[in-house]
C-alpha cells in the first residue's frame, strides 16, 4: 500500500480529532484542528496550498488544497451529511492537477468516513490517468 505508515497516521489523526470534536463545525475547524493533531504527531501539515492548473501552458485557474501532509499526501476535510460524487471527484480532479500520488477525503460527517484515493498510472501521451478508491466506513 503506497505510503502506508502515513496514511495511517493521519487517519489516526482523523479520529482523534472526530472523537474529541464530535459532528457539527464547519470544515475550517477540522481542518485546524486536524493540523494540530498531525503536527503533534510530528508531521508536518500545511494548509490552504495553492495550486494552479494549466490547459496548453496556460493557468486557467487556482485553487488551494485543504491540507498536504509531508509535501506527498493531499488531505481534503468534509462535514457533511455524507460524501457525495462530487466530493469525491474533487478529490480526482486535484489529484490530476497535482503530482501527488495520494489523496485522502476525510468526512467529519455524522458519522466518520474516509476515502482513499491512489494515483495508480497516468499515461504521458493522453494524460489519462487511472485511480483506485477505497472507502472505508
Amino acid at each position: 500500500m503506497l505510503r502506508k505508515d502515513l496514511s495511517q497516521e493521519i487517519i489516526g489523526a482523523f479520529y482523534e480529532v472526530y472523537n474529541a470534536l464530535g459532528h457539527g463545525f464547519l470544515e475550517s475547524v477540522y481542518q485546524r484542528a486536524i493540523v494540530v493533531a498531525l503536527r503533534a504527531r510530528g508531521l508536518t501539515a500545511n494548509a490552504e496550498v495553492p495550486v494552479s492548473v494549466h490547459f496548453r501552458g496556460v493557468n486557467v485557474g487556482d485553487f488551494r488544497l485543504d491540507l498536504v501532509v509531508c509535501k506527498t499526501v493531499i488531505v481534503e476535510c468534509k462535514a457533511a451529511e455524507k460524501l457525495s460524487h462530487a466530493h469525491r471527484a474533487q478529490v480526482i480532479h486535484y489529484l490530476n492537477a497535482t503530482s501527488f500520488p495520494l489523496a485522502l477525503l476525510l468526512n467529519f460527517g455524522p458519522e466518520p468516513k474516509f476515502h482513499r484515493f491512489v494515483q495508480t498510472r497516468r499515461h504521458p501521451h493522453t494524460h489519462e490517468t487511472h485511480f483506485k478508491s477505497v472507502i472505508t466506513p
